[in-house]
């Protein structure tokens, strides 16, 4: 397993991923479109996991403002430490970017929450259209 940072000729690996997850599937594909990888590309940090070649994971936080846009790993990979690596990735690069906290969305009750509350993470709030808007010291 290999952390690196993301380049452009990964984004399609990353709509594939994002695109064929269990949890948190879009509802409407199009509404994440190549142009938002783009500009997360330009704008954040997106790091990869690789296994043997092969994107199997990736990662965005947004230094601008403390969040974690997306970590999605590739259905059959979960568990295989590859979303601890990419979590840990990111928010190392939010406490160098200077944020004590660091705050991410996702669904109440699946795994994605379970993931982030065995690391760490706590629940703010729910928002209104239940999903968890989750936080976590970087200290």
């Amino acid at each position: 397993m290999r952390i690196r940072p993301a380049c452009i000729s990964d984004i399609d690996a990353l709509m594939t991923i994002r695109a064929t997850v269990s949890e948190n599937r879009l509802s409407d594909p199009a509404r994440v479109r190549r142009s938002d990888y783009l500009d997360f590309h330009r704008n954040s940090t997106l790091w990869i996991c690789e296994t043997g070649g092969q994107v199997v994971g990736f990662s965005a936080c947004d230094p601008r403002n403390g969040s974690i846009w997306a970590l999605f790993v590739a259905p059959g990979r979960e568990g295989s430490g590859c979303g601890r690596a990419l979590l840990a990735r990111a928010c190392a690069d939010l406490r160098r970017a200077g944020w004590s906290k660091a705050w991410l969305t996702t669904g109440a009750g699946t795994r994605a929450e379970r993931f982030y509350r065995r690391a760490g993470w706590q629940v703010f709030c729910e928002m209104s259209d239940g999903d968890l808007l989750l936080w976590r010291s970087l200290r």
